[in-house]
């Protein structure tokens, strides 16, 4: 009884409360919009809509997530994207086989993370530097592959993108009195997998807890027996590998490619990862917040646009005033807690 009792009553660590905070402030501005603007944001349809456009997003932020908590950072996610996207559109342009154009985007996102976590992990070059770099090369690879828009053109890949979920208990009456049931695209089942998969990894697996002792305190980690450097090349492969799904799953919700596609996605990701709790000084966060702070993050953005605010900068401007709103709450909460 007196153990229940003591379990009971212990603190929330700092991921779960961070992650608990980004959750209420989620539900708090969704409802606020609920009552004030109404519109969309009283279907169901608007969470689907937000899930729909932003599961690559969703994808890479996991990723970059496990860098974070070990301490690092990676700025050419978006980049391997875009890449990924445009070499399987062209690949299945050329009547290419799906399943290879799979094995294809994960094969050049793992071959990224390979090379720049080594070059982090084993050569000590700074992750900024590295990742840098992996971003100005993917994106010159991407413009050499293809200057203009690609769509795709290949029928076995099309019928795979025009499949929707539907969720008739979640639609909404139309105006001819027919149920109209919401939707969701096959790219969503594929994100919440790999939240489901992180999650697991970073709860329940030795790897997972060694990327929180990396991030935490290195010099303790290496007292532990882990070994930094080949924990750290991992973080930085799973990372890659994920930005190789986040192509594939960019190209199935868009259909198209260029240049420019997932354009400031790493800022993104980083801020998603940081709204939901993640510290850049590593050692905390929670796949969980991460997707919250994704999907919190693209709320605002919904919230900007239908209050009439329709200038591309506006949304800039509220998402880097949120990301500070962040920054400063995690400051405040943490220094209370290690005060008490």
């Amino acid at each position: 009884m007196q153990n229940a009792l003591s379990k009971r009553k212990e603190p929330l660590t700092d991921t779960q409360l961070l992650m608990t905070i980004t959750i209420c402030i989620f539900a708090v501005m969704y409802i606020l919009a609920m009552i004030i603007l109404q519109g969309g944001f009283l279907h169901a349809q608007q969470i689907f809509d937000l899930l729909n456009d932003n599961a690559s997003l969703i994808i890479v932020s996991c990723g970059l997530t496990i860098v974070m908590i070990g301490g690092g950072i990676d700025i050419s996610v978006g980049a391997v994207t875009s890449l990924v996207a445009m070499s399987c559109i062209l690949y299945l342009n050329k009547g290419g086989n799906v399943l290879v154009a799979v094995l294809m985007a994960v094969g050049i996102g793992i071959a990224f993370g390979s090379v720049q976590g080594f070059l982090i992990s084993y050569l000590k070059i700074q992750p900024f530097i590295v990742t840098l770099a992996g971003m100005f090369f993917a994106r010159g690879m991407t413009t050499i592959l293809s200057v203009n828009p690609v769509k795709v053109d290949n029928s076995k890949f099309e019928a795979l993108r025009n499949v929707k979920i539907k969720i008739p208990f979640l639609g909404y009456v139309a105006k001819n009195g027919n149920l109209v049931p919401a939707k969701m695209e096959l790219g969503v089942v594929i994100a919440l997998l790999c939240i489901i998969l992180v999650f697991i990894l970073l709860m329940y697996n030795r790897l997972g807890r060694n990327f929180y002792a990396m991030g935490g305190n290195e010099q303790s980690a290496l007292m532990l027996g882990i070994n930094v450097n080949k924990t750290r090349l991992f973080s930085y492969i799973i990372s890659g590998l994920l930005s190789g799904i986040s192509g594939f799953v960019l190209m199935m919700h868009t259909g198209a490619g260029n240049a420019t596609n997932a354009l400031g996605m790493e800022m993104n990701a980083i801020a998603s990862s940081i709204i939901g709790g993640t510290l850049l000084t590593g050692g905390v966060g929670n796949i969980i917040g991460t997707f919250f702070g994704t999907v919190t993050l693209s709320t605002i953005k919904k919230i900007v646009v239908s209050s009439g605010l329709k200038d591309p900068w506006w949304q800039s401007i509220t998402t880097g005033g949120m990301l500070c709103f962040f920054i400063l709450l995690q400051s405040i909460v943490l220094s209370r807690r290690q005060k008490n």
